[in-house]
């Protein structure tokens, strides 16, 4: 097994990379699913954020409101990044842990295991053999927020600013894609890289 992380600040295009690399032959952990998965109706996780930050986060289905979490934990106040390290508290343990499990089914075969993981640079690990960073510059990234997720602008600026700096991130690359350009421009970069994760799996 070759691990390998996968990052970027929101906005970057990350998901759609990791998509990329599935299609390539990718086993991909993708830690934002986890963390939906975590989060469902019943859960432990779900409760212990209701307990925090009260019936306002949930549907009227149960299902966590995202926004209404957003809301709270992002933000410039002291308030807020308080909210987002509690937050934190309950969620990532729980995260981590079927991380690992997920990771620790693929031991033993010659998969390439791409971990995607939005918050790789603030929980660096010492266990990869790549660290892959999606590239936006900051105002694209706010574009592509407001233009297709619909998210109001401050909003967008608040979740970008709560994240690793650009360059922070940078710094911890081993390969960067750059998403600045069109899809096709993309998918030749993921070409790019995917040979250069087998022939490193494969020396």
């Amino acid at each position: 097994m070759l691990l390998v992380g996968l990052t970027g600040g929101i906005g970057a295009g990350k998901s759609t990379v990791s998509a990329l690399l599935a299609e390539r032959g990718a086993v991909v952990v993708d830690a934002d699913q986890i963390a939906r998965d975590l989060q469902r109706p019943g859960s432990p996780v779900l409760s212990r954020m209701a307990e925090r930050f009260g019936a306002q986060i949930l549907r009227e289905d149960g299902m966590l409101d995202r926004a209404a979490v957003a809301a709270i934990v992002f933000g410039d106040t002291d308030e807020a990044k308080q909210a987002l390290a509690d937050l934190n508290a309950i969620t990532h343990p729980a995260i981590q842990d079927e991380i690992m499990r997920q990771i620790e089914a693929e031991a033993g075969t010659d998969n390439i295991v791409v971990l995607d993981h939005p918050l790789l640079g603030e929980h660096p690990r010492d266990d990869l053999s790549a660290t892959i960073v999606v590239d936006v510059p900051v105002e694209l990234a706010v574009r592509r927020l407001v233009d297709h997720r619909r998210m109001d602008e401050t909003d967008a600026r608040n979740r970008i600013q709560s994240q690793m700096g650009r360059e922070d991130r940078l710094a911890r690359a081993t390969h960067v894609v750059d998403n600045s350009g069109d899809l096709d421009h993309l998918r030749n970069q993921v070409d790019d890289l995917w040979a250069k994760l087998v022939a490193l799996r494969d020396p």
